[in-house]
């Protein structure tokens, strides 16, 4: 599996994985256990967009642009 491939599902992993803390610290009432879910939930959408972002550059690179 190609490094880009794998930053984009291993983003994806932890995308979700903070959404579902995000929403189970709102539903029981502790702040601290949805803003770490947020937090998760923001680094992961950074690292599946750096995925994305070298998967295009690979691409490019590889048709020799």
């Amino acid at each position: 599996m190609r490094e880009s491939t794998k930053e984009r599902v291993e983003g994806k992993y932890h995308e979700a994985k903070g959404k579902v803390k995000e929403y189970t610290g709102e539903a029981i009432g502790k702040p601290d256990v949805a803003l770490k879910g947020r937090i998760e939930k923001t680094a992961g959408k950074a690292e599946s967009a750096l995925g994305k972002a070298e998967k295009n550059f690979d691409d490019r690179n590889r048709k020799g642009r």
